[in-house]
């Protein structure tokens, strides 16, 4: 059977040096596969490639379908995107899974028992980037969630916990204060979570949830959350383990799956061969499961386990304590080499597990009835104040009604309790007059009576009934 090619790339910083390590020792192990580099990254950004990226190693990617990347550096300035973020959308890699273990007493930490695995929605959210000076003091930044986003992240998490033998899935969000994003993720995830009644469910607010993980991350077993909470709490996680530099984590999509260690590039260190390999080995044992060839990543896993026990530790973890041996990269690379085929005496050993590759399938969200009932009209800063402005609007149109005026989602109009409403950019909220059928012309005829009353609009958002539901929230105070 021939080797499978897949793509490497060596990254920037200690990237290089940590990625030659990890190769050799997936060869050591007779890992089956075959090596094609592609260069991304800093130089590539500098060179004037605004992406970070090539055509060229694009489609070596899209043809090997597997990326083994090491941590790039993205240039400060310059308006330069993350291209981590660039994957992931790109080849629709939804899925972020980062395993936090803690290592005790081999590395120190208060959590002997930690044993998490966090599972992060990938595409959507706040890291969609997407963001506006809408006015001259208020700015915007859109938090994007769909069904489907939720629907794959969510069953992903359970389909991992069945085949990882994982007893207990938890739900995080912030649903108390952003009830219809944050809200719809948790209400899908009571409703997937009857589908897999012998793994246990639960749920926290975001803010208790990360503040257990510090305190109590032993309570916890697989953890699904949105991008942002997801990215935040796999660095508490990482940190209370306390092997920040050993975590790997996988990015898996249908048809592509990227493997990367979880910390930066440490430019600050690069070149000095002192940085621990151990995040993007981890991550290659994620992927050596991903591609089934899980003999392979247990039989390496076990060596670097045995290594971590017997205090051969690189300079980020080396304890005078509880370390026999401070060395480089190079020198752990070859402890692991030479551990292989051996377990480990008292960490527990690892198992084959095919748990990083799972198939999804998602429901599309049931027709629903749509009914225009009105608009959101967000106006540009302006000393008109309330009454005046809301004078104005309520003359705007025969057939929208002014509700409410509110500012930073706070009702200022009417009969507010508001000290002062500041020059923050207000929305005006109408609905239709009663009996009216709202068509989209009369949204327009309504700004264009604004615009000529010399409001500025800022944006607008039209608003829906779904089958009979608001499709929009309330504000503070209604």
């Amino acid at each position: 059977m021939s080797n499978l090619t897949i793509t490497v790339a060596r990254g920037d910083g200690v990237g290089p040096e940590i990625t030659e390590a990890v190769l050799q020792i997936l060869e050591a192990a007779g890992a089956p596969l075959d090596f094609e580099y592609v260069e991304i990254g800093e130089n590539v950004y500098n060179s004037g490639i605004s992406s970070g990226i090539s055509k060229d190693a694009w489609n070596k990617i899209k043809k090997n379908k597997i990326l083994l990347k090491a941590p790039i550096t993205t240039p400060q300035g310059k308006g330069y995107k993350s291209l981590n973020v660039t994957f992931r959308k790109s080849l629709g890699l939804f899925a972020n899974v980062r395993p936090v273990v803690s290592y005790h007493p081999f590395v120190r930490s208060l959590h002997p028992k930690m044993d998490i695995v966090i599972v992060r929605e990938n595409e959507e959210d706040l890291y969609a980037g997407i963001e506006y000076r809408s006015t001259q003091s208020s700015l915007l930044s859109l938090k994007l969630i769909s069904t489907q986003g939720c629907q794959k992240i969510i069953r992903y998490a359970f389909e991992y916990a069945r085949s990882a033998g994982r007893k207990k899935v938890t739900c995080m969000s912030k649903d108390n204060i952003m009830k219809m994003t944050d809200g719809t993720f948790h209400l899908l995830f009571k409703s997937i979570a009857q589908e897999y009644p012998e793994i246990q469910a639960d749920h926290y607010i975001i803010d208790i949830g990360s503040a257990r993980i510090a305190a109590k991350p032993e309570i916890f077993d697989v953890i699904v959350t949105l991008n942002l909470y997801g990215d935040i709490i796999s660095d508490i996680a990482s940190e209370v383990s306390g092997s920040v530099g050993m975590a790997g984590s996988a990015n898996i999509g249908t048809n592509y799956a990227m493997f990367e260690a979880v910390h930066g590039s440490a430019p600050d260190i690069a070149g000095r061969n002192v940085a621990n390999p151990s995040g993007l080995l981890n991550a290659s044992i994620l992927m050596l499961e991903y591609l089934g060839q899980m003999d392979v990543g247990t039989k390496i896993r076990n060596a670097w386990l045995n290594v971590i026990e017997s205090g051969i530790h690189t300079a980020d973890i080396y304890d005078s304590e509880t370390s026999a041996e401070k060395v480089s990269t190079s020198e752990f690379a070859a402890a692991v080499v030479r551990c292989l085929g051996r377990e480990p005496k008292q960490l527990s050993a690892a198992v084959s597990s095919n748990s990083a590759k799972v198939n999804i399938v998602t429901q599309m969200p049931p027709n629903e009835t749509q009914e225009l009932i009105g608009i959101d009209v967000y106006i540009q800063d302006t000393d008109l104040g309330v009454n005046k402005m809301a004078d104005i609007a309520k003359a705007a149109s025969s057939v929208l009604s002014l509700q409410t005026i509110s500012q930073r989602g706070l009702i200022v109009w009417p009969e507010a309790e508001v000290e002062d409403t500041g020059s923050y950019m207000m929305r005006l909220r109408f609905f239709a007059s009663d009996n009216v059928q709202l068509t989209e012309l009369d949204l327009i005829e309504l700004q264009r009576y604004l615009l000529e009353s010399k409001i500025r609009i800022a944006m607008t958002h039209t608003l829906y009934e779904y089958s009979g539901a608001p499709g929009f929230t309330k504000s503070q105070g209604e």
